[in-house]
């Protein structure tokens, strides 16, 4: 679920036909969920944050209390929606590297050298030179510690840290 602008939802953990609960569970936090009771204890709090509210409060709710909620849910949402666009950016980076250039690059960002990463993968060492620079322009980086950002970022560093184990 996306939404043309930052969204959150207010709802109360009782409603008639299904609990808050169990919608914010079937949302599976698409939207910053702010729960409102008139019945709440710490164990409802707590299944409430977990699944996904930004906030629980008790009834009579304050105006000020609500509007501060909203406040600090829609900034999440601002947020989120921020790092998943970058997150899938990123994915989408990744994806158009050929399955070379991928093995170059985890063999990159665990700081192998150029010579290193060629008799690693048994090819020429000019040959992982170009297959290096072309991961630099598909990732849109223009140095190493930007590679191993973006590896960390989207996930690479794990698979790269396991080869480097073997």
């Amino acid at each position: 679920m996306t939404t043309p602008c930052p969204a959150c939802l207010v709802l109360d953990i009782q409603l008639p036909d299904l609990s808050g609960l169990e919608l914010a569970r079937e949302l599976n936090a698409a939207l910053p969920i702010i729960f409102i009771t008139g019945h709440g204890d710490i164990a409802m709090g707590v299944d409430a944050m977990k699944a996904g509210a930004t906030d629980f409060l008790p009834k009579p709710v304050s105006e000020t209390d609500l509007l501060r909620a909203i406040e600090q849910a829609l900034a999440y949402a601002v947020r989120t929606r921020a790092t998943r666009r970058e997150f899938d950016s990123l994915r989408d980076r990744v994806e158009r590297l050929t399955p070379r250039e991928r093995e170059v690059m985890a063999l990159v960002v665990i700081g192998l050298l150029n010579k290193q990463v060629a008799s690693e993968l048994g090819a020429a060492e000019q040959t992982i030179k170009v297959h290096r620079r072309r991961v630099m322009a598909k990732m849109e980086v223009t140095s190493l510690a930007q590679l191993i950002r973006v590896a960390d970022k989207v996930g690479l560093s794990g698979v790269a840290k396991s080869h480097a184990d073997r």
